[in-house]
């Protein structure tokens, strides 16, 4: 039979009813027809994360209403679904206001009445979900689940590459110990052969035609080559006396 044909109060299932909630009807309204066919758990989560603050108070008409099919109808919880949900108008409340020139305004506080009636799925819809469970767990599993062979290998890699980077680790670790070393130690090898490159440096092979050049201040052997030279005007001279 249709719902609409049924009158309010005579709508099958367990319900459960919140009487002058201090919110208008329109407000109520519009959490209700989130969870409107629903089942209970899917409605639950959606007035759990609803920004609304009606969601609070239409969260726990739900939950009474499953309480009371569990424990009057005996009906397990997880098979049932928002069958059918409405807020009605409920008395108002007058309060006044103070206005200019002596005048008030009436202030209208709305109320309503919350009802949620959960039944219990069809066993076909039944049948359905626990097929789709099925159908999931078994993914699920083929995913999780390894064969032993698979477990053993992987177990393998892992330990394989854990060693692999601690042997890198303490490789990197013993070359920066041994760099500090040799900036800290000369070893006796090094410090003769730099002494010998340098004496080869500062004392000219033998044979070779290079002359050291002397500084200022310093007497050389070698006589002057132009003072050996006969001067310019001794020439002449000489040469006129003959003439």
């Amino acid at each position: 039979m249709p719902a609409f044909s049924v009158k309010t109060n005579e709508r099958p299932g367990t319900r459960a009813m919140v009487r002058h909630a201090r919110m208008s009807a329109y407000k109520a309204r519009e959490v209700l027809d989130l969870i409107r066919g629903k089942e209970v758990q899917q409605a639950d989560e959606i007035l759990q994360f609803a920004e609304r603050d009606a969601a609070i108070v239409i969260r726990k008409c739900l939950k009474s209403a499953m309480a009371n099919a569990e424990r009057n109808d005996e009906i397990d919880s997880t098979e049932l679904y928002v069958s059918a949900c409405y807020a009605d108008e409920g008395p108002t409340l007058k309060r006044w206001r103070p206005r200019a020139r002596g005048r008030a305004t009436r202030i209208r506080k709305r109320t309503c009445h919350i009802t949620i009636i959960v039944s219990r799925l069809s066993e076909a819809e039944l049948q359905r979900r626990r097929e789709r469970e099925a159908v999931s767990a078994a993914a699920a599993g083929r995913g999780r689940r390894r064969s032993p062979a698979a477990a053993d290998t992987r177990r393998q890699r892992v330990a394989k590459s854990r060693a692999r980077d601690e042997a890198a680790a303490e490789h990197d670790h013993e070359h920066d110990h041994d760099d500090e070393i040799a900036e800290d130690v000369v070893e006796p090898g090094d410090t003769e052969s730099s002494a010998a490159t340098e004496d080869a440096i500062s004392e000219p092979a033998e044979g070779s035609d290079d002359v050291p050049e002397t500084g200022e201040g310093s007497v050389s052997d070698e006589p002057d080559a132009r003072s050996s030279e006969p001067e310019a005007s001794e020439i002449v001279s000489e040469s006129g006396e003959e003439d």
